[in-house]
C-alpha cells in the first residue's frame, strides 16, 4: 500500500506538470529545481532566510536569492541567472549540484560561514561571469576546472582558508579581469603562465604562503593595474627589472615578501600612484630617477638600503607619505623635499626617516604645520644643528585618521522626523531638514591608491554617486576606518531624492543593490576595486523582497498555472494529507517541544548551554541600562542569573564578520582551562540566531581602563606589580600546564581583567592557537606558522616578519603591557611606539619623564628591575627574551623585596622617590619594528569594552 501510494503521488505530479504545460505556463527547468533543492540541503540556515525554497516554482515564486531570465530559452523553460546569497549567515557546504545551474551568470555566497571545499563542478557553468565566495571558511585547493570558464570576469575567494597551489589552468581565463585571492593559505610558485592573461587588471594575493620567485613575465601583462603580493615568502627572490616596463601599473605592493637585491628603476611607469616595498632585505641605493607625479605613497622602510636620499623625491605634487625608516641611508636630509608645494587644510604629509645614518640637513628646515618629519635615530640628531630638536624627539604626528566620523553640516531646529531610528534628516540636502529613511551600506575599498583619505573624500563622493546614478546630496559617509591590507572600510547612507516619498521604492532599491552586486560601478584608478560588505534593510524597508526578481511572466501564463493547478489540487490534497498525517504522527513526539538545535557539536562538561530566554531575563531583555561595553564583536551586558550569579554576557552583533570562528575557539579552549588568573567561561547561548558567551563578571573592568585614567583611583606601584605577576602566571599556565599548551596571541591591557580584589585574569581567547604537537620522532617544533593576527603595538616583530608564532610572542606582548603599567602610555599613539620611547628615555637617563606620575611613591630599585625585565621581554630577537617561567620568577623576587610586600594589592606603596640611574643593560641592539597597518585583534568581554579596529 505504501508503494502504491508513492506511485500514485508521482503519477499525479507528472499529470500536474502536463496540465501546466498545456496551459502555456513557463516553469523553471526541472534539473535546476532539483539542483537548488540539493544546494539548500547542504546548507545550514539558522535565520531561515531560505524558508520559501520549498514553496512553488523557484523562478515563478521568487525564491530568495534566485534571479531568473525574464524569457524562456529554446527548451521552453525558465533558467536561473543569478544566485545572490550575500551575508545570510549560512553555513554548511557548497553542493556539487551547483554545476547543474548551467545558465548562471553570478554565483554569490559572500560573507557567510560556508566551509568545505569549492566543488569542481562549478567549472561546468560555462556562462559564469562572477564567482563570489569571499568571506567564508572554505578550505582545500582551487579546482583546476575553474580555469576553463570562458566567460569568467571576476574570481573572489579572499578571506577563506584555501590552500594548495594556483592552478596553471587559470592561464586559460582570457576574459578574467579580477583575481582577488588575498588572505588565504595558497602556496607554491606563481605560475609564469598567468602572464598570458590578456584581460587581467587586479592581481591581489597578499597574505598567503606563496614562495619561489616573482615571474619576470608578468611585465608582459598588457592591462595590469594592481599587483599586490604582501606577506608572502619569496625567499631570496629579486624584483625583476622588467617590472619597470609595466606601462599601465597603478599600484605595486610587495611588503614583507623576503625579497633581496636592488630596487629596479620604476620611473618609466607613467601613472604609478602607490609603491610599498617595505619589510624586505633590499639593498643598494634608491634609483635616482623621478617617479610618477601621481605617486601618493612610497614605503621603502625596514630594508638595507644605503646611499643618499635621491633629489627626485622632491616636489612630488600628490605625495602623502614617504617612509624610509630603518635603513642605512646616509648624507644629508634634503630640506627642499616639499618643493614649492602648498597644502590645503585636508592635506597632510608624513616624512619618516628614522633610524638611518643621515648626518646633516641641506638648507633651512621649516615645514608647514601639517607636515610631520621624523628624524630620530640619525647622527644629525646628536649634532648642534639649529632647530632640529622638534624633529628628533618623540613625535605626536598628524591627527590620527585611521578611523574618522564625517560630521553633518545640517542644523535642524524643528524635530519633525519620526521618533524611531530609521528616519533622519538628509545631511546635505539642498532643502534643509528634509526627513527620509536611508539605505545603510557597508562598503570597502580593497586596494586604494593613497594613504590619507580626507583629501580624496570629495572626489570619492562624486565618483560613487555618479556610478550609482544618484545626486551628490543623496550620499552620506557616516565614517571610515583603515583595516589590514591596508583596506578602507566605510559605512554609507543613501537617501531618496528630495521631492519624492521619504523612502526608496522597491525597484530603486533593487537597482542600487544590483549596481553594487553586479560591479556595474566602474573601477577608479585612485580608489581601486571595491566590494559590498552588507546591504541591510531596516525599518520601512524590512518587508521589501530584494533577493529575487519578478520573472516577467504574462497574465495568460499565470492564469494557465492557476487553472492547471486547480485541476489537480483536490486529488493531490487528499493523497498528500494522508501521507503527511501518518508521517507526522510518527515524528510528533520527537519534534514537540524541541528548541532550535545548537551548532555546538558536543555537550561540554562544566559549560552551561543557556537558553535565549534565560539570558534575556538576566539582562532585562538586554536593556540599555545593563550594557557595560561595546566593541567590534558586539555588546557586553551585566546580567544576573536566576541563582543570583552576576555575569558578563558578550553578545555578537548581527553581521559581525569575525565572531563565528572566535566564538567556537573561545568555548573550546576555555572549557579546558582552569586557573585563578584566567577568566572563567560559565556558559554560552547558541540559539534564536544568537551567539553569546557568558563569563564571570569582573567588577573592576580592564587594566586599560585604569591606566587610561577612566577610573577614580590610580593604581599604586605595588598593585601594578601584582597585576603583572598575575597576568604572567596565567600565561605561564597556558604555555606549560594546559593540555595541549596554548599560545594566546592577543595579550594586551584591554584583555587583562580585574576582579573585586584587583586579581588579574587574562581574557579573550578568540585568536589563540594550540602550540605545535610533537612530530613522529617526538620532537616538538618551536613555532606555529600562521597568518599574522593580533593588535598593533603588541605584535612580536619576529612573528610579524616571519609568520612564526611562538611562546616568546606572548612574552613580547606581555612586555608591552609591563611598559604600560610603568608609564600609563598607549602602545602606539600619534606616531609614538611605547617600546622605542621608553628605551630612548632609559638610555638617556630620562626615565622619570615617562614613568606614570599617578602611582605615587615607589622604590627606585624595583622600578629599575621591572623596567629592565619589560625591555628584555620586548627585544626584537626571540632568543633574547626570557621565558614566561623566568618572567614569573623575576616578578616574585621583586615582590618579595618590596617594603610593603605583605600589603593587599589595593594599598599604595610608600617608599623613596625614583633616582636617576645608569641603565643596567645595553639596549643598543634594539631596533623595533613599527607596525603601521591595522592587524585587527579580537574583542574583550568584561565590564567595559574599548573601541577596536575590525578585521
Amino acid at each position: 500500500m505504501s508503494g502504491l501510494r508513492v506511485w500514485s503521488l508521482g503519477a499525479l505530479l507528472v499529470l500536474c506538470v502536463c496540465c501546466l504545460s498545456k496551459a502555456g505556463a513557463q516553469i523553471t527547468h526541472p534539473g535546476e529545481v532539483k539542483a537548488l533543492q540539493a544546494i539548500k540541503k547542504n546548507l545550514n540556515d539558522p535565520k531561515n532566510n531560505l524558508r520559501n525554497w520549498n514553496k512553488g516554482d523557484p523562478c515563478i515564486s521568487n525564491w530568495t536569492g534566485v534571479l531568473c531570465f525574464n524569457i524562456t530559452e529554446k527548451d521552453g523553460y525558465l533558467h536561473v541567472r543569478e544566485l545572490q546569497l550575500l551575508n545570510m549567515n549560512l553555513s554548511g557546504t557548497l553542493s556539487p549540484e551547483l554545476g547543474q545551474l548551467s545558465y548562471m551568470n553570478i554565483l554569490d555566497f559572500m560573507w557567510n560561514n560556508i566551509s568545505g571545499s569549492i566543488p569542481k563542478e562549478i567549472g561546468s557553468i560555462k556562462s559564469l561571469e562572477l564567482l563570489l565566495l569571499n568571506g567564508n571558511q572554505l578550505t582545500g585547493p582551487l579546482p583546476e576546472e575553474i580555469g576553463f570558464l570562458p566567460n569568467l570576469d571576476r574570481i573572489q575567494i579572499d578571506q577563506n582558508q584555501i590552500s594548495g597551489p594556483l592552478p596553471k589552468s587559470f592561464a586559460n581565463l582570457n576574459k578574467t579581469k579580477h583575481f582577488h585571492m588575498n588572505n588565504n593559505s595558497i602556496s607554491g610558485q606563481i605560475p609564469p603562465e598567468l602572464s598570458r592573461l590578456p584581460s587581467l587588471v587586479h592581481f591581489l594575493l597578499d597574505n598567503n604562503n606563496l614562495s619561489g620567485y616573482l615571474p619576470p613575465e608578468f611585465s608582459e601583462l598588457p592591462n595590469l593595474l594592481i599587483l599586490q603580493l604582501d606577506n608572502n615568502h619569496f625567499d631570496g627572490s629579486t624584483i625583476p627589472a622588467s617590472y619597470g616596463n609595466m606601462s599601465k601599473l597603478l599600484k605595486l605592493s610587495l611588503r614583507n615578501c623576503s625579497l633581496q637585491g636592488s630596487i629596479p628603476d620604476l620611473s618609466r611607469i607613467p601613472n604609478l600612484g602607490y609603491l610599498d616595498l617595505s619589510l624586505n632585505q633590499l639593498n643598494g641605493s634608491i634609483p635616482p630617477n623621478k617617479l610618477s607625479d601621481n605617486i601618493t605613497t612610497i614605503n621603502l622602510s625596514n630594508n638595507n638600503l644605503s646611499g643618499p636620499i635621491p633629489s627626485s623625491f622632491s616636489g612630488l605634487p600628490l605625495l602623502q607619505r614617504l617612509s624610509l625608516e630603518n635603513n642605512f641611508l646616509s648624507g644629508s636630509f634634503p630640506s627642499t623635499i616639499l618643493g614649492n608645494r602648498t597644502l590645503n587644510k585636508t592635506e597632510s604629509i608624513i616624512l619618516d626617516f628614522r633610524n638611518n645614518l643621515l648626518s646633516n640637513i641641506s638648507g633651512n628646515l621649516s615645514p608647514p604645520a601639517n607636515v610631520t618629519i621624523m628624524l630620530q635615530g640619525n647622527p644629525l640628531c646628536n649634532s648642534n644643528l639649529f632647530n632640529i630638536t622638534e624633529f628628533c624627539g618623540p613625535q605626536t604626528g598628524s591627527e590620527d585618521t585611521s578611523q574618522s566620523t564625517i560630521n553633518s553640516t545640517a542644523i535642524c531646529l524643528v524635530q519633525s522626523c519620526p521618533t524611531d531610528d530609521y528616519f533622519e534628516y538628509i545631511p546635505e540636502s539642498p532643502e534643509r531638514c528634509v526627513c527620509a529613511a536611508p539605505l545603510r551600506v557597508g562598503y570597502r575599498l580593497k586596494s586604494p591608491g593613497f594613504s590619507d583619505f580626507l583629501p580624496y573624500l570629495s572626489n570619492f563622493e562624486v565618483y560613487l554617486t555618479s556610478g550609482l546614478e544618484l545626486k551628490l546630496y543623496q550620499l552620506s559617509i557616516e565614517n571610515f576606518i583603515w583595516e589590514e591590507g591596508p583596506r578602507l572600510r566605510m559605512y554609507l547612507k543613501l537617501f531618496p531624492p528630495v521631492g519624492d516619498q521619504s523612502i526608496f521604492n522597491e525597484s530603486e532599491i533593487q537597482r542600487i543593490r544590483s549596481m553594487f552586486t553586479g560591479w556595474h560601478i566602474p573601477d577608479s584608478d585612485v580608489f581601486g576595486p571595491y566590494e559590498l560588505i552588507n546591504f541591510t534593510l531596516l525599518g520601512p524597508y524590512q518587508t521589501f523582497i530584494l533577493d529575487s526578481q519578478k520573472s516577467g511572466l504574462s497574465t495568460g501564463a499565470l492564469v494557465g498555472i492557476i487553472f492547471g493547478a486547480v485541476a489537480v489540487a483536490a486529488t493531490l490534497t487528499a493523497i498528500i494529507s494522508i501521507f503527511v498525517t501518518r508521517r507526522c504522527t510518527r515524528k510528533h513526539r520527537t519534534v514537540t517541544g524541541k528548541r532550535q538545535v545548537s551548532k555546538i557539536p558536543i555537550k561540554i562538561d562544566g559549560i552551561k548551554d543557556f537558553t535565549f530566554e534565560e539570558v534575556s531575563l538576566a539582562t532585562n531583555n538586554f536593556s540599555s541600562s545593563t550594557q557595560v561595553g561595546q566593541g567590534g564583536y558586539g555588546k557586553v551586558y551585566r546580567g544576573i542569573l536566576a541563582d543570583g550569579t552576576v555575569v558578563a554576557i558578550k553578545r555578537a552583533q548581527e553581521g559581525s564578520l569575525q565572531g563565528e570562528k572566535e566564538f567556537f575557539t573561545e568555548i573550546e579552549l576555555l572549557s579546558r582551562l582552569h586557573h585563578r588568573n584566567l577568566v572563567s567561561l560559565l556558559g554560552y547561548c547558541d540559539e534564536e540566531d544568537e551567539q553569546m558567551l557568558i563569563y564571570e563578571f569582573m567588577p573592576n573592568g580592564t587594566l586599560r581602563d585604569h591606566l587610561s585614567g577612566k577610573t577614580k583611583e590610580p593604581l599604586s606601584f605595588a598593585t601594578r606589580l601584582q597585576i603583572a605577576l598575575g597576568s604572567a602566571k596565567g600565561i605561564l599556565y597556558l604555555h606549560t600546564e594546559a593540555d595541549p599548551p596554548i599560545f594566546h596571541r592577543d595579550i594586551k591591557a584591554s584583555n587583562i581583567l580585574l576582579d573585586s580584589k584587583f586579581t588579574a585574569k587574562v581574557a579573550d581567547f578568540g585568536l589563540s592557537r594550540l602550540a605545535p604537537a610533537p612530530d613522529i620522532e617526538g620532537i616538538v617544533p618551536g613555532h606555529v606558522s600562521t597568518v599574522v593576527k593580533g593588535t598593533p603595538g603588541y605584535l612580536d616583530p619576529e612573528y610579524f616578519l616571519t609568520h612564526k608564532l611562538t611562546d616568546k610572542s606572548d612574552v613580547y606582548s606581555l612586555g608591552v603591557v609591563f611598559l604600560e603599567l610603568l608609564t600609563g602610555m598607549q602602545p602606539i599613539s600619534h606616531g609614538k611606539n611605547i617600546v622605542r620611547e621608553v628605551s630612548m628615555a632609559y638610555q638617556s637617563g630620562m626615565i622619570l619623564s615617562v614613568v606614570d606620575g599617578r602611582m605615587g611613591s615607589y622604590p627606585s630599585e624595583c622600578i629599575e628591575k621591572f623596567l629592565t625585565l619589560a625591555l628584555k621581554c620586548c627585544q626584537d630577537e626571540t632568543e633574547s627574551r626570557p621565558s614566561m617561567a623566568d618572567v614569573v620568577r623575576e616578578l616574585e623576587n621583586m615582590l618579595r623585596k618590596m617594603p610593603d610586600a605583605d600589603k593587599t594589592p589595593t594599598e599604595p606603596a610608600v617608599s623613596n622617590p625614583l633616582k636617576a640611574a645608569t641603565p643596567p643593560f645595553s639596549s643598543s641592539s634594539m631596533k623595533n619594528t613599527y607596525v603601521s597597518s591595522d592587524v585587527s585583534g579580537s574583542d574583550l568581554v568584561s565590564g567595559v569594552i574599548p573601541s577596536i579596529t575590525p578585521r
